[in-house]
């Protein structure tokens, strides 16, 4: 299934729960962009790409920032209108592969965070994906994208995850490595009425190699000015030299 199919039809029915306490969630990414001096510098615009339903958004706009939040699923995007309460945040429903669209809104910062980079289709869509952001960037404006690091492939019984479960959900994700990509697959046990249901959707992300990007992005004209690992999500924030 692609990946759009995937949030429409599965996982974006239950994402927000999946991924806990927005406030809580919320305030520890504002936190950690500070700590990483994401502040306003110039034109004070800043693009989320792959918004979800706001965490990266709402912080951002927390910061001072005017936010153009970008994502391709209704679900999380109307629970976005809805976090966003009066901040500064435009939400738009459109594809992140379409980022050159967005050139005149002159931003000096680009977000593409929790893993959504993965979601493109090859490496050459990633490079490309790259170098539209490089393009649209303004002089010293900066990329920030975080991903998992898929890197060491998980084998037999260590290929299902248990990722959340209460009263009336079990969440369980199973991964399946190959040599470029990785197949992601969500199981939810739901507590219906008639009894548990189990629903099931897979989609493929990609096996990015941190190595290669950053000398992407090097060989494109970036400064790293961070480069790290947080609870196995491989954190990058670049900033643009031309």
């Amino acid at each position: 299934m692609k990946v759009k199919a995937h949030y429409d039809t599965h996982l974006g029915k239950f994402y927000s729960w999946m991924v806990g306490d927005f406030d809580i969630k919320q305030k520890e990414q504002q936190d950690y962009f500070i700590s990483q001096n994401v502040t306003v510098s110039d034109s004070g615009i800043a693009l989320d790409l792959g918004a979800g339903h706001g965490l990266q958004s709402v912080s951002l706009a927390k910061i001072g920032f005017k936010v153009i939040a970008i994502d391709f699923n209704e679900q999380l995007l109307s629970e976005l209108e809805a976090n966003k309460s009066d901040l500064t945040i435009e939400v738009v429903s459109d594809d992140i592969r379409f980022v050159r669209n967005y050139a005149t809104t002159n931003p000096e910062l680009i977000v593409c965070a929790g893993d959504t980079i993965t979601h493109l289709g090859d490496n050459f869509e990633i490079e490309q994906f790259i170098r539209d952001c490089a393009g649209i960037l303004n002089k010293n404006g900066k990329i920030f994208l975080s991903f998992r690091d898929y890197s060491h492939p998980l084998r037999g019984d260590n290929r299902f995850i248990p990722v959340k479960s209460d009263e009336n959900k079990i969440l369980t994700c199973c991964l399946d490595y190959f040599d470029d990509r990785i197949l992601v697959t969500d199981l939810l046990h739901a507590k219906t009425d008639a009894g548990w249901q189990q629903m099931v959707s897979s989609y493929y992300k990609i096996r990015i190699n941190e190595s290669w990007l950053i000398k992407l992005l090097k060989n494109i004209g970036f400064d790293i000015l961070v480069h790290e690992t947080v609870n196995r999500m491989i954190i990058i924030i670049a900033q643009k030299t031309f």
